[in-house]
């Protein structure tokens, strides 16, 4: 069964206008299966096949040549000194567009290799697992309250091939993802020394999910160093396992809480990583409000990577107690601040500190504050907020970034 993705018009435009497209994102997030659907008539190459590895290393020429144009190069990481050959190519003919599709799970040192080597020749977009909204056009599923649909982003996750196939256990496939992902990606690529301190470290970051990052702590908790806590969270984020939202910055940048906050980009392995199975643990339990900050700032990356855009999304917690779940910042220099609570009975209350945001920050030009709760409906809260459920936010911002 293939799910259309929200990313794909930009996929479409982008072809048009450039030689290559690279196609980052998590494994298993259906960069294949997209790639394959929008270019049927391309030729297909993943360089996950040792064999096809060897051959691009030995002689990229030759390798190229006996493929023609209009190619699939899955997993490019694997081949970085294939990238110059390939600019080459480009450079001989920079009028034809839409010529190499290029795949990657390593964004960091994916994004550094094409930025080197294809400067100005190609684009570079990002694809997350499926959002809410790619969900509900699955035709086995039927639609879901708000309150479902976070439930089941918990126990299912968005990965695509658990959420097209629910006879699939996903305690057993987050535990053969976990371990491909450690074997394949974190050994090959990576010098980390302990494969069992760094599953150690995910898990307590699963634990940690939506909180400021002290690294000082992790470090002690895990029993290691705290340029290994770094490392190891850069290989994270890399991996487009976790997500580090920043504090929002201005001028009163000295009373700000600097450190980023931690999230996973996908609840599921949150749930998995702490063990957490049961519905009604994962609503009322203790981690029920961090998962569900998580879900929010995972949908809202989506839209942005989905529209081709760089996530302009912040935190704000100043020394003095003011906190803001969430702060939206438009390419005009607009503001949008969102608190995010896991209630069907929203107060006015809930929203006090958009409030103090708006007093203490009144040189900022801030528009509409939103409430995002489990209701089911948009309703007014002040003539300035408004409760929203998340799909109904998620429309607005895609509109939003659109514009």
């Amino acid at each position: 069964m293939y799910v259309p993705r929200e990313i794909e018009p930009l996929i479409k435009r982008a072809s048009s206008q450039f030689p290559a497209i690279a196609l980052t994102g998590a494994r298993q997030s259906g960069k294949t299966t997209l790639v394959k659907k929008i270019f049927p008539d391309f030729t297909y190459v993943t360089f996950d096949d040792p064999l096809q590895q060897e051959r691009a290393i030995e002689d990229p020429n030759l390798f190229l040549d006996s493929l023609g144009d209009h190619l699939i190069l899955d997993e490019i990481q694997h081949v970085p000194d294939l990238m110059p050959h390939l600019k080459i190519r480009i450079d001989q003919n920079r009028n034809k567009r839409g010529r190499f599709i290029l795949t990657g799970s390593q964004q960091f040192n994916l994004i550094r290799n094409l930025s080197e080597s294809l400067a100005g020749r190609i684009v570079l977009l990002e694809l997350q697992p499926f959002s809410t909204g790619e969900k509900r056009i699955i035709p086995t599923k039927r639609i879901l309250t708000t309150t479902e649909m976070f439930i089941d982003n918990c126990i299912r996750g968005t990965y695509p091939e658990l959420t097209v196939y629910p006879d699939i256990e996903s305690e057993l496939w987050y535990g053969s993802y976990l371990q491909t992902y450690l074997e394949r990606d974190i050994r090959t690529i990576y010098d980390i020394g302990s494969l069992r301190d760094f599953r150690r470290l995910m898990q307590v970051l699963a634990g940690r999910n939506a909180q400021v990052l002290n690294m000082s702590t992790l470090a002690k908790s895990v029993g290691i160093a705290v340029s290994t806590v770094k490392k190891w969270i850069s290989i994270l984020e890399a991996s487009n396992i976790i997500y580090l939202l920043q504090p929002y910055h201005n001028n009163f940048g000295k009373r700000i809480t600097k450190a980023p906050k931690l999230y996973f980009l996908d609840c599921g392995l949150v749930c998995y990583l702490t063990g957490l199975k049961d519905p009604d643990h994962i609503i009322k339990g203790p981690m029920a409000g961090s998962l569900f900050e998580s879900l929010c700032v995972q949908e809202s990356l989506k839209v942005f990577f989905n529209c081709g855009r760089q996530p302009k999304l912040f935190y704000l917690r100043t020394n003095n107690g003011l906190e803001v779940d969430l702060i939206i910042e438009t390419e005009n220099m607009t503001v949008y601040p969102l608190e995010i609570k896991l209630t069907k009975s929203p107060k006015r209350s809930m929203i006090s500190n958009i409030a103090r945001f708006r007093s203490v920050f009144a040189k900022l030009k801030i528009k509409q504050g939103r409430l995002l709760c489990l209701c089911d409906e948009q309703m007014p809260l002040t003539p300035n907020d408004s409760v929203e459920p998340c799909d109904i936010y998620l429309d607005w911002l895609r509109k939003t970034i659109g514009d």
